[in-house]
């Protein structure tokens, strides 16, 4: 970008693993922040094992959450690793750490202790379980989260038993909200030069999630019916079989359904009808509405009905596979897949950051880390570790 991004200049020290903490540390690494990732010299972030391999030490699981960063290896269950990351942070404007309640303190590496070195620091704790209730030194999963926070339940079609999200929603929710919370404290410390403890639980975010269904639920003191691809609240809304192959359709108000009857589907009588006139009352009668519209539509082919609804501006699109929607068009007009140079298979896929600033799409300045790339620089840098003291850390394995 042409334009200093926002946060250059900010200093980020990302020791979390998984997801949730390192996608809110990519996050600001990709708004600027110099991030910082400390991992085990042996084993790194635990992604580093999970799925499809790239490389010797990365993943496609590892690369979705770590753009935009660099790593530095250090053992963290010895003295020595724990005082090099104690002065890492005292260098650091904001820290991120998931260790398991009271890890961090364990390691002197608590709020508290990183606030003693660092009295402004931006310090995000991101846990399972509010910090400050009973089930605080509880682990925290997404997969667990998603049960407990009633999002299986409301997931999937009814005829099905509670489903998960395809991916870790309950993290990827987590990480996006402590991000907010600390670009919200960063801006604070401008205004006040005071840091902050940014707390996050899984658990929280997991129930935030659950949106106008959980307030639905608490109106009507049961759990909503599951509509699977249907909403809950618009007729017709959803994926829809055509005669050669299933769409989406949208239908938003009433004026469009009048529309998508009379231009679509050519049934002026069922924008007619009493039963259908407005959305509220579709809603009651979707039973009888949704077979109709299944019918017409099942005798029409997709690009016709496609081109139908377009001409009458009634959201539409069709239903893709993962890697047609990553290789579509519209995704490499819009720069979203990037191609990075890697030093052991040549290149690897890594996605842009969502984010556009004045007309452009922030960069990815760093591709996924390999494990300890950084780590004789940084701690030259930062801890002042000559060569001579590296070479004996190494040989302790404390990186």
């Amino acid at each position: 970008m042409t334009a200093p991004l926002p946060l250059a200049g900010v200093r980020v020290l990302d020791l979390s693993r998984v997801l949730a903490g390192p996608l809110c540390a990519q996050v600001l690494g990709d708004f600027g922040a110099e991030v910082i990732k400390v991992e085990h010299p042996k084993r790194g972030d635990d992604t580093r094992d999970w799925g499809l391999r790239v490389g010797k030490t990365e993943t496609a699981y590892f690369n979705s959450m770590n753009r935009n960063k660099r790593s530095v290896t250090l053992d963290l269950a010895t003295a020595e690793g724990q005082q090099l990351a104690r002065e890492l942070a005292r260098q650091c404007d904001v820290v991120v750490q998931n260790f398991k309640y009271g890890g961090a303190e364990k390691m002197g590496l608590g709020y508290e202790q990183v606030k003693a070195l660092r009295p402004d620091v931006v310090y995000c704790s991101v846990s399972g379980y509010d910090r400050h209730g009973p089930e605080a030194s509880r682990p925290g999963y997404d997969l667990v989260i998603q049960g407990e926070a009633g999002l299986m339940a409301l997931n999937g079609e009814p005829t099905q038993p509670p489903l998960k999200f395809g991916v870790a929603a309950v993290d990827m929710f987590t990480g996006m909200y402590a991000a907010q919370g600390i670009l919200a404290a960063l801006f604070d410390r401008q205004r006040t030069g005071r840091g902050r403890h940014v707390e996050m639980a899984l658990f929280d975010c997991g129930l935030m999630v659950s949106a106008y269904y959980g307030l639905e639920a608490l109106l009507m003191q049961k759990d909503p019916p599951r509509y699977g691809n249907a909403h809950p609240s618009i007729v017709p809304y959803g994926v829809f079989d055509a005669q050669d192959g299933p769409l989406i359709i949208a239908v938003g108000n009433n004026a469009q359904f009048e529309r998508f009857c009379t231009d679509v589907i050519e049934r002026p009588d069922i924008a007619a009808d009493e039963r259908y006139r407005t959305n509220v009352v579709r809603g009651q009668n979707r039973d009888t509405l949704v077979p109709e519209l299944l019918r017409e539509l099942r005798a029409r082919p997709r690009a016709l009905l496609l081109q139908r609804l377009a001409a009458a501006g009634i959201p539409c699109g069709e239903v893709l596979g993962l890697l047609e929607a990553l290789t579509s068009q519209r995704a490499q007009d819009a720069g979203l897949v990037t191609q990075q140079p890697h030093p052991v298979a040549g290149q690897t896929h890594v996605m842009a950051p969502p984010y556009r600033l004045d007309g452009e799409r922030l960069p990815v300045r760093r591709a996924p880390p390999v494990l300890g790339e950084a780590t004789s620089e940084i701690l030259g840098e930062l801890a002042g570790v000559d060569a001579g003291r590296l070479a004996a850390l190494k040989q302790q394995g404390v990186v």
